[in-house]
């Protein structure tokens, strides 16, 4: 579904992605870990056209999109959950949720739909419909985010660091989450620092240092590496 060819992204003169090549294949859990400051944040961005190529291709269903822009992409079905979550503080749950069917605004009776299919998936979404979403807890907001990217329905769903921030329990509750997901058989590309719980999750891992991919293989396969558990699993 998704393959990146030697994609390169950078900052001026500083090269944050150096290279990248890797593949996501339909109805898969995907997982990117590595440490802060290499790469995975951007090279999500890259996919869903928030950060521009500056060298290598980006495939969806083997059309080129690297120069497509980021509101076209998601028409093509992809869509992101931001890390830091990103939700419109002055604007209630419901309204967040709205937002997030945009792609689809000529068909109301889908949209509002879909506003129950995530109140179902986060029952505390629709105890919160009303408030404020700058109020919420981070654990909310999160929920929140997830379900935003989800009203469009897309078919390859880009996750940055979901459980940033949050409680053990709330971190429990969105990894069950992607497994539901994963069940209902959407596409999933996920970058999350709690590496364990990542991979565990994962059908394919990648490892991704300064720029470069390391490592790749199985999520079970990394979970057992003795160089992944060294670096990335001996705190988690």
């Amino acid at each position: 579904m998704l393959k990146l060819e030697s994609v390169k992204v950078a900052y001026g003169a500083i090269q944050a992605v150096k290279g990248v090549s890797i593949e996501v294949r339909k109805g898969e859990v995907v997982t990117i870990i590595g440490a802060n400051g290499a790469g995975k944040s951007t090279l999500l961005k890259s996919i869903c056209g928030l950060e521009p190529v500056t060298e290598g291709r980006i495939l969806l269903d083997g059309k080129d999109i690297t120069n497509v822009a980021s509101h076209q992409r998601v028409g093509l079905g992809v869509a992101m959950s931001p890390e830091g979550r990103g939700v419109f503080a002055d604007q209630t749950v419901r309204e967040n949720l709205m937002l997030g069917a945009y792609s689809r605004k000529s068909d109301p009776a889908a949209t509002a739909a879909a506003i129950e299919r995530e109140f179902k998936r986060f029952p505390r979404l629709r105890e919160r419909q009303d408030q404020l979403s700058g109020t919420l807890s981070g654990g909310e907001q999160q929920m929140l985010a997830i379900s935003r990217a989800l009203m469009s329905d897309p078919r390859l769903l880009l996750l940055d660091e979901p459980s940033l921030g949050l409680a053990p329990l709330i971190i429990k509750d969105i990894f069950s989450a992607i497994r539901q997901l994963r069940e209902a058989g959407l596409t999933i590309l996920l970058v999350e620092q709690m590496a364990k719980q990542a991979l565990g999750v994962a059908d394919r891992a990648y490892v991704l240092e300064t720029g470069h991919i390391t490592t790749e293989g199985t999520g079970r396969a990394l979970l057992n590496d003795p160089k992944v558990k060294a670096a990335y699993l001996g705190s988690h």
